[in-house]
Order: C-alpha cells, then structure tokens, then sequence
C-alpha cells in the first residue's frame, strides 16, 4: 500500500516536506506490502510474494527515494543562488498552477485505503459473506461479521446457545431465529461501506473466498467492507439530520408501535413505525428483523434532538438530495447531489459540489442518454467515494442507472427496455465491436452499442502474455475486433469482453452450460479414495464420486487415475444452487447409445435406458438415472429367476438396464422393470402397417386354448383372434369352433380393434354383421333444411332411459321420448334396427339432433284418431286432479320419478304410492313400467311436478307455522302426548302441536277432568278448537261447546266419498323365473345410461356410411311402425343396497337378517290381502295403530325419549342407530360416537347380530365424519368384537357406497390376503373390479383366487365370477367360464339351471334351446328332467315364440316314452 501522495499521483514540489524524514511519515495505512499478521518472520526470513511482484516493488522504491531526493536537491540549489530568487518563483508560482489542475483518474485496488467511504453494489450472496461490485471494475466483500453490531451479537448468542443448549425460551423477542443474510439482502441492491482491510496478492485469505468454485467469489477476497453504520455514518452530526437526508441504518429493537434504529450517529436514534411500514409499498414493508440493514431517509428530529423520524420508503431514498451539509464529513457516499459542471475533457467532466468541493466524473460514469455536457451545465450526480481529503474531492456517477440506484437497463430487438444481461447473455459472440480507449496495464474498453460499452482486461486480450498495450498494436483506437461475453460489470454497467481467440473455442464458459448425459473430456486435479477431482473445460471443477470410477469397484483408484492427466467422463448431475458437477467415468454408461433420462418428462412408459444400482432392499431395488432421478424396480420385475436375493443379484454402482413402466407425475415416482428390458428379449414386434379400423384377412399359424394367432396379409403382422368371438360369428359352441380350427386355414372379414406399438400386439375381430339396408334415398336432408312438422326416416339404434336414439343421416341424429311413442302407451317400444318414421318436433342446430314423434296423431293430423294418452309437451299442460300415464324413470330412496311428457317428469313420494302401509315398496315398480296417477301439484316456476297414485281427496296439508293458525280455527289432531295438566296435540297436515289444557276439556267447571284424561289414549283422532297463539304456542280446546254438529257432519261425509282404486301400476309383468342362485349375493345393475348423452355417441355405428346411404325415403313403399298391445320394455331394478349408514332422514341399516324379516313381513302383507273384503276396514285401522309403521314415520324427538325406550329395549340395535342418527342430525357427531361405543357394552354378548348392527353404524359415521385414524381404531375394535371377515368386507362395502373405491380396494386386498380361503372374499372383491369396469383387474383376480382356495370350493367360485360376467362385464366371458365348468361336472344339475338362466337373461332363445337339447341329452332321473322342461316351458313363454313351445311340448313327451324303456330313469 502506498501513501496519500501516491494515491492522488500529484507532483511532491507544491506540498512536499522539504525534510527527508517526511519520506517515512506514516499515512492512515502502512506502506510495507505485508500485513500486520505477517510481522513474525520465519527463521531465515521469507515472503508471502511471489519474486515478480517483490521485483516489482523494489523497482517502485527506488524511483520514489530518487524522485524525493532530486526534489531535495533542487531546492538546496535554488535557496543558494540568490540571483536566481525571481526565476525561482516564477517556476513555483508555475508548479503550484500546475498541480492545481484536477486530474481524473479510475480507481484502483492500491487506491482503495482502509476508512475509505465507497457506495457499491451486491452481485451476490454467499452463506457467510457477500459480494459486492465497486467502481471500475473492481470487487469486494462483506463478511457476516461486517453487516452490524446488533447482528454480530445475534451470531455470537446463537453461538453460545448452541454450545450451552441454553432454553430457546430465554432469548430475546425478535432473536429466536436469525435471518441468513439471502433473506435481507437481495442481488442488485446498492450499499454504502467502508474499506475495513485489504489484502496483497498472494496473502494468506482470512474469508474463505479463495476456495469457492465461483470466479467472482475468488476476485472478491481482496477488499474486505463493513456496512456498519457507525463506520458508514462516522461525521454525521446532529444537525445533518434535517428532512430529506438520506443515510444508512440498522435496526436496534422492536418495540410496541414501531422499531428503533441505529443511525451511527453519537446521541440520535432512529424511529420508524409500524404504520409508516405498512403505507410503504415496498419489500421493506416486511416484518424487519434486529441488526438488518436499512437505507432510511429523514423526516424530522425531535425537539430534544435525541430521536429521528424516518422512513424506508424506497422512491423517497433515491430521490432525496443533499442540499446542505456541516462539514466535508457529511457528504456519504450514495448521496444525490446538485452539481455544476466545470471543466469538460475526454477523461471526463470536472464538478462543483455543494457550492465549494470538487469532484471528479471518469468516462464509464458519464450519461450515456442525451447532450454532451457543456461547461455551466447544472446536473444531478451520485457520490461513489472520496478520493481526496485535502483539498476534499469527490468520485462522482453521473449515469442514469446509479442516479435512479437501478440496473442497466438496453433496448431489445423489439424496442422494450432489459437489463444488461437479458441483453446480451453470458456467452454471447459480438461480431463486431470498436476500441474507443486503451489504457496500457489495464485493457482495453470497446463500444458494443450505442451508448454501451464493454471492458477487456489485458489478460483477455491475446493468448499471449501481454505486458502492455500501446496504440500501435494490433488494438490501437477504432479499430473492429470479435469478442466474446464472459461477464458483467453491474455497477459500472459494462459488459465483461474476452478478445482471446481460444475462447470462442470453449463450448462451454459455466456451469449451467453442461447438460445431463453430454460426453466431456476432464483433466484430473487430485484423487483420493472418496472422490475424483477433474477440471472441465471453462476451468469448471467437477467429481467423480467412488461409485462411478468405473463398471467395478476400484480397490486403489490411485493406481488408474494419476494428476494431470486427461479422462473422458459423461456429466451425470449438474446442481447450479451448489455450483457443482458429478461425472461419471463408467464405460457402459460412456458408450451407451440409449435415452438418457435426465428429468421426469423424460422417463415415458416403454423407453429402456441405463441406470445405477444405488440402493437394495429384499423387495426392490432403487436405480438412479442422470440428474438424481431415480426409480424403482419391484423385485417381480429385477429377474425372471424365482426366490433371487436381490443383494447378490444387483451389488451397488452395477449398471443395469431397465424398461419404463409407468410414471406418476403426482407422486414422482417411476417404476422401472430389468426383465422386460434384458437383451436377450424377443425384439418388439413392428405392428405400425395396420391401423385400428383397417378390414383384414390372414392366416392361421398357431391355434390355442382360447385365441388363434393369424399372420396377417399383406402386412405380415402378427394378430390375436377370439376363439369366443369366431364361435359367437359361426353360431357355434368354442369347443367346436377350436375342434375346426386348423393351422394354414385362412380368416377373411377381420377388423383390427386393438393395436399397442409397445407390446407389439394387434387384436382383430370378424366383422359385425351387417344391418338391415336402407330404403332408397329422398331429397337430400342436411340439418339446415329439415323443418318442424316435416316426415324423416330413420333407424332404431339405442334405446336409453330417455327415450329411443335415432340415426337420420351420418351427420344427423334423433331422439323419440318415451311419450311420444304413441297415443297409447300399452304400445312397447320401438324395436331396435327397425326403420321408422317419424314427425320433426323441434331442431337443434348446435348439436345437430331432432326431436321426433312416431304418434299417429303427429305422423297423418288430417285423419282422426282415438287418443288414448294426450301429448304433454311443458308443465303448463297440466293441472291438479288430471289423471295421467307415464314411464317410470327411477325409483329413488324417497319415492318414484316419473316421464309424464316430453322433458315432462313428476314425482311420486312414498306416501303417495298406496293407500295402505306398504313396507317393501320397491319390488312393486321397476323401470320403465307403465304406471297411472294424478297431479298434485304442477309448479311452473320451480319446474316441478306431484303425483299420487292414491285414491280419495287430493287436497294435502302443507307445512305450516303458529302464525297460519287463526284463533278460532277447527283443526283436526291426534293426541301425541299426555299430561297431568293436559294434552299434547298433533294439528294434522301440518308439523304443529298445540296443549289442551285439562281444563278446556268439559263445559261443566265440576267435572272430574283428570278423570277425563284418562279416556285419551294416545294416537286418538280428535277435533278441536284453537283458542289462542301467542308466543307461537298453540293452545287448544275440546269442549263441546266450541264445536257445532255441522263441524262432524263435514267430517263424516267426507268418509263416505267413494274410494277409487284404478291408480298406480298400469299393467301385469310376467313375473321371472327365479333361479337356484340368491340375488342378494350377486346384484347386478341396472345399467342406467346418461340422461344426457349426446346423440353423437350413435354416430359411430354407421361412421363409414354417408349421407346417401342412410337417407330413407318416408314414401307409401316405409310402413309405418305397427303398434300393437304387448307389454313394454323394462330393465330390472338396481340390486339392494350395500349394508351401509345413510343419513337422510336418520340412519337406514340394512343387515344380514333383514333378509328373513322383510320374507316374515311379506307373507303378513299377502295373508292380509287375502282376508275377506268384511274385514279390510278394519284391518285398516289397525295398520293405522301399527307401531313398527310408526317407527318408520315418526322418530322421538328428545335425548329423554330415546333413553325411555332404551330403558325399555336395550338390546335393539335398531333404537340405538336411530339415536346415533338423531345426534348426527343436530352435528353431535362425537356424541353418536359414544352413544355406538355405549350399545356396544349394553346389549348382550348373546346378541351378536344387534351388536354386529351397531359396529357397522359407528363404521359409516367414521367413514363420513372421522379420519383415517379414527376408522382404522374402530375397525380393529370392530374385528376383534365381531366375525372379523364380516368386519373385512363390510368395511371394504361401505368404502365402495361412498365413493371411495381406492380404500375399497385397498380393504379388499387385505380382506383377501387374510382370509383367501374364503369364496366370498374373492367373490366380492371381483364383483368390485367388475363395477368399476376393471374387467382385466376381475379376470386376473379368478386365477388368483384358485391359488388361494381350497380345491372344493373352485367350482362354485367360478360359477359365482362367470354370473358376475353375464350381469356386470363380458357374457361372452361368463359363457366361456360356464361351458368349462359343465364340461368338467356334466352332473351338476344346478350349475346348467343356472347357466340357462343367465343365457335367458339375454334374450338369446337359440342358445338357449342349444343348451336345453344338451343337458337333456344326459342321463337324468324323470323328476330332474320335469324341472328342466318346466324351465324351458317358461323361458319359451318369455322371450320364445309359439313353434317353440310345441317343439317343447313333443320333446317332454318323446323324453317320456324313451325314459319308460329305461327303467332307471325312473325314481
């Protein structure tokens, strides 16, 4: 370090001592180039410089003593010669001009002397320091001990903290948890600081920095800063502190109503409040935290001088301006000054400060936007630093980026304004840029654009050494070169240029250029046995962890990999956050020519690529790709070997090759396979000649169990066919069609439907058969010209539960609603592939679909017609008390919903449905049945319809309050409780109850009244009298004397309407032939299609006809469709429900013994309707009075009411769910918890059906209220109480109602793993899968299951998954499964029972009759045999014809006279 003289480099003749000791005077740093830690020599001396730079300062020593001593001897000289005394002054008064001159020069590390206040800018932001960017290029840092007092004590406290396990709870508020130094410091944010020390070239580094990977990080440790702010501040007085003074603060504590500050100036702190941070819109509206820097501005100082009001406001800290300031002291680095411009040059401009101080502006720090300055020129300016205190001057930006305290901001291509480094990023190639200035040891700056320049430090200018540039060179002024960007000077606003030829051949200049998988060449830098040291091109460090040395483990790496010299590697993990490389040196990874998968996008199902063996466990093995992927690969997948230990099989760092089998972007994870990826694999088959859709032909190559492989022409592609579906398209059993089928055969009229490249797979089909033809086309019908009222053709394809689809053209669809199918509805429906036409009734251009009718009042209104059911096209149509036919739509839990008209739908509640108590209500209506009723209520605004299939009056109570009750109304009422005091009225029609006070029941006031209370009974009719509603309580009165005899002559003539009993079901169904299976046990649904469906769905059907082919024309030549009185189509109703807890209208509980009660309840019902008609008034009044009817329409209405009859019933399950169900109603969920938890210690261990009832209702509360903790505890305590495999598929039931059919799944799998003996486990895990549409997930299970099972039970488990094909999956499927049980048990009289019901159920006769000529064909005993012609007889009356049932008849008598030729037929 030099001293101040050195610094400014002024001539020594105008203030020079003329004392030689003057030369050794100490300055504010010494000048000996070694620091003071360096004073204790070694033994035999030594140095920390290199022999270049000890050279270097010997040389710079001896020219400044020759300098000082000539000037000595000069000045003997001239005070010697006395004649010479004028020329002597002359020639001083000269020097001291010329030294008054101010030079302008850039700054330099050896200008930069400790207690020197510069303004610098944050380039980045280490864990432990910060890196700052000063003027002319160069840099610095901040240690974390530099930012301020108050965090440095935080430091050391934490510190202690840590060492003594001090209680957290003892710390000061505020100092909990230290904020690291990213969080209060952001990258471009300008500072202001002090030099706090410096350090040579080549000194020993106290910050660490010389060991970053990050270039700038090792510029950085030269120059040491502190941000204190009694160092930054250190002159500032008090009266400095006036409103608009900008200065550097840090924060001291927290207090109740804002913060206190320390401004580093002696007696004044700062204050700041809360409210002043939140009407900041700034980031430093954040919460601060203690010992956080923060740039402030002055409002106001107190009165007694010792507070400052500041604000944090950033637009108010850049704008504000020193206008006046005490001393030279005052003026920080940072401030915005006024200045006025004195000396223009090409260095760059002299300036005035504040009136009286010079400063100084270099080239780099002069506007780049507007006029060139002019002498006398006002202009705003920023302090950089002060590089002179006597005279003081001042470093001075005044570029428009530091004058704002923002970034460089250039123009882009398309005009928009962007930082220097989105302008030109790093690694740019600038073809042609000019040198505007050499400065000969430094470098050279070069104009990139207008206004824009950049700087080449020497040691970038050639390959070769340079020890300086002149003019002359190859570099001199306006010249054009090619360069390179290599870096950024942000507070300069200059790029960072190399002009070195090598440069524009590295590929690579940092980091983040390396890509995952790319092959690079490193040399190596050290080697140890925990890692590999290599330098990547671009002087990039990277490593080589043991794993990846090579294929093996490396005993002695150190023998292989030697210092120096060079490896190939492939770049495994690029981490830019730890600016860190790993490479990989494995030789099959290098010549690997498979994807590298290097991020998530890129592990896509079916790619094979290499991986590392990073972790084993016993049941996978975990495999790492590029870039930390990793996936994983179950052990089924590691080997085809069976019982393999992993551990063996795959050491750690084995390079494997593995298969994508899925990848879950939502969970991250990736399953791999080994085996599907092994080399000596088949090759995956090319299957990309055919596309799904195309007609194929082929010829058979192999013929097996269940499939034939054919060889398709002329692609030559390998494709699976169906053995079922060849059966199915020759009309033949598969056992037959296999007997046929030989290799070489040829196959004609295949489809493919399937195709998957990735397994090589082709599925083909025979061709469907074709459909009826169309009739020869009309006029051309396009969805524009159609019309309402005009006649279309068209063909049945679907029937939903909507209505019937139409197909009209390719293009264009239709729907027929059930009601406007005819004018009599006893009409069935339209057949399906049945040409028809029909009536336009509205057009819908968007979705191209009509709406039609196949009424004959619609398709011929010139003739007459008798109209059975009239048309209802809206609400407005309908009025109560009309009686009307309709199709049922659904039967709902509360009742039925009925298709009245077209969009018309009315709704039928429970009570609506009979006129007596009816319990099991369902039964009685299925879908699509024709029923009869009459409108309640039709509600055009609310869209809704009420129908009753009731008999008698319509008029209906509606729910009414105290206010509709007028004083002196007569109501009628049903005693509902009794009193001492009096009784407790139900006001009917209505959810009223009003008091009869024992005194309003006799006019006599002599009367015994509690005599006459105890003549009521509860559940009496009665009629009284309301006689007051205040407060909304009703009172009531029944004294004679209130009533009149008319009041009970309307009420008896009422009863004697007559009682008209035609509503309700329409027509007789034949009832089905129940089978020997149980129902219950297999439901099956009832396969609902969407309400609404788009018609475009259909369109598929005939996607290859066009609009010629499917126009039909509605000449005499199209019959109308022939209408004729047969029952109409019905599906069959949904199945029972699962046993769950429903929650409308209080819990619903369906058990296991339900079953045998509802069968007790029935038979009560038919020997009711089989009493006498004497006897049915009667039996009336007694369901009336029935107290299980009351059960289900009345619950009690208090915590005591369900306590009393508890007291009374403590073992009914039933009351206990009913009051968990009335706790769940007003949200006590908790409480029904107990009140479960209470049943189950209550009722009697002998009672294991009612306390298995009640385990199930505290499973569906948790399952609708509880957490997964919460159910699985029940649960448990649920198994170890109850049959635990009850339990098990219970739990997995209610899972499946609600919805959540993962858990069902999930339960299932335990269910099965627990109890896989179990026929029904598997039986109801596959009717699961089947439900959800898992057809391949059902099938696999069945194998599963026969692994499981006892051989016994095989048989019947197969039966039970081939009936839940035919209802819930493929029947062709559940066909197959059938023919090969009864192939294998040809006894099994029950198996072809139930085999023939399921093939009845689809409506297939001739399979049907196939499989009766069959079965009949065995031996049999003559009472098996009758019960299989009985069986046949009905399936015939069904879906049969006449034919068939004579064929029947003549086939029972001819098995007769054969079966009485053998005598043991007979028995």
């Amino acid at each position: 370090m030099v001293s101040k003289k050195r610094v400014l480099e002024e001539p020594s003749s105008s203030r020079e001592s003329k004392k030689p000791k003057n030369f050794d005077a100490p300055s504010t740093q010494p000048t000996t180039l070694i620091t003071a830690d360096e004073i204790d020599f070694p033994r035999g001396g030594g140095t920390a410089l290199t022999a270049l730079e000890v050279k270097a300062t010997r040389a710079e020593g001896v020219k400044e003593a020759n300098a000082e001593l000539f000037n000595e001897k000069e000045g003997k000289a001239k005070s010697g010669k006395k004649k010479k005394k004028r020329k002597t002054e002359e020639a001083s008064g000269a020097t001291e001009k010329k030294s008054d001159k101010i030079r302008i020069e850039h700054l330099n590390y050896k200008r930069l002397n400790v207690g020197m206040k510069i303004m610098g800018q944050i380039v980045g932001v280490l864990p432990l320091a910060l890196l700052v960017s000063l003027p002319n290029q160069l840099l610095a840092h901040v240690p974390i001990t530099n930012i301020s007092s108050q965090y440095t004590s935080r430091l050391e406290r934490m510190e202690e903290e840590m060492d003594t396990s001090d209680n957290e709870d003892e710390a000061e508020p505020g100092t909990s948890r230290l904020p690291e130094l990213g969080q209060i410091f952001k990258i471009g944010q300008y500072v202001r600081a002090v030099v706090s020390a410096t350090h040579a070239p080549g000194s020993s580094d106290p910050s660490g920095l010389f060991k970053s990977r990050d270039e700038v990080a090792k510029a950085c440790r030269r120059v040491e800063l502190s941000l204190l702010p009694k160092q930054v501040n250190e002159g500032v007085q008090k009266g400095d502190l006036k409103a608009g003074f900008a200065l550097t603060a840090a924060v001291q504590s927290i207090e109740d109503h804002g913060y206190i500050l320390d401004l580093g100036v002696p007696g004044v702190d700062g204050f700041i409040s809360f409210k002043d941070m939140k009407s900041t819109n700034s980031e430093e509206s954040l919460r601060l935290s203690i010992g956080q820097i923060v740039e402030t501005t002055v409002v106001k100082l107190s009165s007694n001088q010792r507070s400052c009001t500041v604000t944090v406001d950033p637009t108010t800290f850049k704008s504000s301006s020193n206008s006046q300031v005490t001393s030279v002291n005052s003026v920080l680095p940072g401030s915005l000054v006024q200045a006025l411009v004195t000396e223009v040059s090409s260095e760059g401009v002299v300036l005035q400060l504040l009136g009286f101080f010079d400063g100084t502006v270099d080239r780099i720090h002069l506007r780049h936007e507007g006029k060139a300055l002019k002498v006398g020129q006002k202009v705003k300016g920023r302090v950089l630093y002060q590089y002179s205190a006597d005279p003081p001057r001042f470093a001075v930006a005044l570029s428009q980026h530091l004058v704002d305290l923002d970034v460089r901001r250039l123009p882009a291509d398309d005009g928009k304004l962007v930082s220097m480094q989105e302008r030109y990023p790093l690694g740019t190639i600038l073809d042609s840029v000019k040198v505007v200035k050499i400065e000969s040891e430094r470098g050279l700056y070069l104009e990139v654009g207008p206004g824009f320049e950049g700087f080449v430090h020497i040691s970038h200018v050639s390959d070769d050494h340079l020890p300086s540039l002149a003019n002359s060179s190859p570099w001199k002024l306006d010249t054009l070169h090619r360069g390179r960007v290599t870096g950024y000077h942000g507070f300069d606003g200059m790029l960072q240029i190399s002009l070195k030829p090598s440069i524009f051949e590295h590929e690579f200049l940092q980091l983040t250029d390396f890509k995952a998988g790319q092959l690079v060449k490193a040399t190596i830098k050290n080697v140890s046995d925990s890692a590999l040291f290599v330098s990547l091109p671009g002087n990039i460090d990277a490593v080589v962890w043991p794993n990846h040395f090579a294929d093996i483990r490396l005993k002695h790496p150190a023998k292989r990999f030697k210092p120096g010299a060079n490896i190939k590697c492939k770049v495994l993990v690029v981490d830019p956050e730890r600016k860190r490389i790993a490479l990989t040196a494995k030789k099959t990874l290098l010549e690997s020519d498979l994807p590298v998968i290097s991020k998530f996008e890129d592990a896509r199902p079916g790619v094979v690529a290499h991986g590392v063996v990073f972790r084993v466990s016993e049941k996978h093995v975990m495999v790492e790709f590029f870039n930390n992927l990793k996936a994983l690969v179950p052990i089924k997948e590691a080997s085809d070997t069976p019982n393999i230990k992993l551990a063996d099989a795959f050491p750690i760092g084995r390079v494997v090759r593995v298969q994508i089998m899925s990848a879950d972007s939502e969970q991250n994870r990736i399953i791999a396979s080994v085996r599907q990826a092994l080399v000596s694999k088949e090759p995956i088959p090319d299957v990309s000649a055919v596309e799904i859709g195309d007609s194929v032909e082929g010829a058979i190559l192999e013929v097996h169990a269940e499939h034939v492989l054919v060889s398709l022409e002329p692609s030559k592609v390998r494709a699976l066919v169906s053995i079922k579906n060849l059966a199915n398209h020759r009309k033949l059993s598969p056992a037959q069609v296999h007997a046929s089928l030989r290799v070489g055969d040829p196959l004609d009229e295949l489809v493919v439907v399937t195709r998957n490249p990735e397994k090589g797979i082709v599925i083909a089909a025979k061709k469907p058969k074709a459909r009826p033809t169309l009739p020869a086309k009309g006029q051309p019908i396009t969805i524009d010209t159609v019309t309402v009222g005009q006649l279309v053709g068209g063909r049945v394809t679907r029937h939903t539960r909507h209505g019937t689809l139409v197909k009209i053209t390719s293009q264009i669809g239709g729907i027929i609603y059930h009601t406007d199918t005819s004018d009599n509805y006893e009409s069935p429906f339209l057949p399906l592939d049945s040409i028809i036409k029909a009536s336009v009734l509205s057009v819908d251009k968007e979705r191209r679909q009509l709406t039609l009718s196949t009424r004959e009042s619609r398709l011929h209104p010139d003739k007459e017609h008798v109209i059975v059911d009239r048309e209802i096209g809206s609400i407005s149509d309908l009025a109560v008390g009309d009686t009307v036919r309709g199709y049922i739509k659904n039967i709902a839990e509360h009742g039925l919903f009925v298709t009245v008209g077209r969009g018309v739908d009315a709704r039928v509640q429970i009570r609506e449905l009979f006129d007596e108590f009816v319990k099991e209500w369902k039964p009685k209506f299925k879908e699509n049945q024709l029923v009869k009723g009459r409108v309640l209520s039709a509600d055009i605004e609310k869209n809704k319809v009420e129908l009753t299939f009731k008999s008698g009056n319509l008029k209906r109570e509606t729910a009414k309050s105290a206010a509709d009750l007028k004083e002196g109304q007569k109501v009628a009422g049903v005693v509902r409780r009794i009193e001492a005091y009096g009784l407790f009225i139900d006001v009917e029609g209505t959810k009223l109850h009003g008091l009869c006070h024992k005194s309003q029941l006799s006019d006599n006031p002599e009367a015994d009244v509690d005599e006459a209370l105890q003549g009521f009974r509860v559940g009496d009719r009665v009629k009284a009298k309301v006689i007051g509603t205040e407060k909304g309580r009703i009172s009531l009165g029944l004294k004679p004397s209130l009533f009149d005899e008319k009041d009970f002559e309307e009420e008896g003539s009422s009863d004697k309407e007559p009682v008209e009993k035609s509503f309700g079901v329409a027509e007789d169904e034949d009832e089905a032939m129940s089978s020997d299976v149980e129902e219950d046990e297999f439901p099956s649904d009832s396969g609902e299609e969407d309400g609404n469906e788009d018609l475009a769905e259909d369109e598929d059907d005939d996607g290859d006809g066009d609009d010629d082919e499917m126009q039909i024309d509605i000449g005499e030549s199209v019959p109308t469709f022939v209408q004729s009185s047969t029952t109409a189509l019905s599906k069959p109703s949904s199945s029972n429900p699962v046993p769950s807890l429903t929650l409308s209208g209080g819990f619903q509980w369906f058990g296991e013994s339900q079953a045998s009660d509802d069968e007790e309840s029935g038979s009560d019902d038919s020997d009711h309707e089989a009493e006498s008609s004497k006897k049915k008034k009667k039996k009336r009044k007694e369901i009336e009075k029935d107290l299980t009817a009351d059960m289900h329409t009345k619950t009690p209405e208090t915590n005591s009411d369900f306590e009393r009859l508890l007291l009374g019933s403590p073992n009914s399950s039933y009351l206990w769910i009913q009051y968990m169900s009335f706790q769940l109603q007003i949200s006590e969920v908790d409480k029904a918890r107990e009140i479960g938890r209470r049943a189950v210690k209550t009722i009697s261990f002998r009672e294991e059906q009612e306390r298995l009832n009640v385990w199930i209702a505290l499973l569906n509360v948790e399952n609708l209220y509880g957490t997964d903790e919460s159910i699985e505890s029940t649960f448990k305590d649920a198994a170890r109480a109850n049959d635990s495999k009850t339990i098990h598929l219970r739990l997995a039931a209610i899972y499946d109602q609600s919805g959540k059919h993962e858990r069902a799944e999930e339960q299932f799998k335990r269910t099965a793993k627990k109890f896989g003996k179990s026929c029904k486990v598997w039986t109801q895990f596959g009717e699961h899968f089947l439900k959800l549409g898992k057809l391949e997930e059902a099938r696999n299970l069945l194998s599963r299951s026969m692994q499981s099972l006892e051989k016994r039970k095989h048989v019947k488990t197969v039966s039970r998954f081939a009936q839940m094909e035919y209802k819930l999956g493929d029947p062709e499927r559940g066909r197959t499964l059938f023919e090969g049980i009864v192939d294998s048990h040809p006894k099994r009289w029950d198996l072809w029972a139930v085999y023939i019901d399921m093939e009845a159920g689809q409506k297939d006769i001739q399979t049907v009759r196939n499989l009766m000529n069959r079965v009949l064909a065995l031996k049999m005993t003559s009472h098996k045999a009758k019960a299989f012609f009985k069986k046949w007889l009905d399936i015939e009356k069904r879906i049969g014809d006449e034919d068939g049932i004579a064929a029947v008849k003549a086939k029972a008598v001819d098995w007769t006279q054969r079966a009485a030729s053998r005598p043991e037929a007979i028995s």
